[in-house]
């Protein structure tokens, strides 16, 4: 498989804004209709008591599994936050087998547990999830920490593709990971700008991305309609892509 569609969305735990409607089997149904070989997702709950306990059709086992159903065959995921009465973090489902994954804790403080979530494909394909944290002190750490792993644990031959919520609004990160680790934003190099996500019902700030380093991007969209607006707090973003042969530059 050389052309791949990837979608990143924060599905906000399975709520809309606000936490009004409970959404999982729209965001399982959407999800499927916009046909991604590779989805990467934040705030994907793996256990909770009490919603089981309490929301109708909340599914028998975690909320990654429940969305790859039978669509996507292989999936990862990276326990972050973990409380008395379950645990959530990052996801991705693919196509394609994984190699192995890895989750990363890049943690900084105690009330906010992230991580970044590494999977490697059958194929060679290293996919990294992230979903940083709300303050710029926090993220800058959680920045070297990325740049870090990605040094040591990514062959720099390797195709990479990097997504997720990163919480930049003011770009500070943005900047360091393209003009530092040789990353090109799939939004940006086609649309000329970082795509703006958030709020889903009016979005304003460039949140989510996606990274590729040995892609040509041939198409970005961000999933604005309403209903993807009414799924999460988050819109979704797709972009699809080619891997680079070997001597053509991307």
């Amino acid at each position: 498989m050389v052309n791949f569609r990837i979608l990143t969305l924060n599905i906000h735990k399975g709520f809309s804004i606000g936490n009004r409607r409970y959404t999982l089997e729209s965001i399982r149904s959407k999800l499927r209709e916009s046909t991604p070989n590779l989805v990467f997702l934040q705030e994907v709950i793996g256990e909770n008591h009490r919603h089981r306990a309490r929301i109708p059709g909340w599914p028998e086992g975690n909320q990654f599994e429940f969305l790859a159903d039978s669509v996507w065959d292989h999936f990862a995921y990276g326990k972050n936050a973990i409380y008395q009465h379950g645990h959530h973090g990052n996801a991705i489902l693919s196509e394609l087998p994984f190699s192995e994954t890895n989750n990363i804790d890049v943690s900084t403080l105690r009330f906010s547990q992230r991580g970044i979530l590494h999977g490697v494909l059958e194929n060679g394909i290293h996919l990294l999830c992230v979903h940083f944290g709300l303050f710029e002190s926090e993220r800058r750490v959680q920045l070297q920490r990325l740049i870090k792993h990605i040094e040591t644990s990514v062959p720099a031959s390797s195709p990479l593709i990097l997504a997720g919520d990163f919480n930049d609004w003011r770009k500070t990160l943005h900047r360091e990971l393209t003009n530092g680790c040789g990353l090109l934003d799939a939004h940006e190099l086609i649309k000329d700008k970082t795509a703006v996500t958030y709020p889903a019902a009016f979005p304003m700030l460039p949140m989510d991305r996606i990274y590729v380093r040995g892609f040509q991007v041939n198409k970005v969209e961000v999933l604005s309609s309403k209903s993807w607006r009414d799924l999460s707090d988050h819109c979704a973003l797709l972009a699809e892509v080619s891997l680079v042969s070997p001597g053509r530059a991307p």
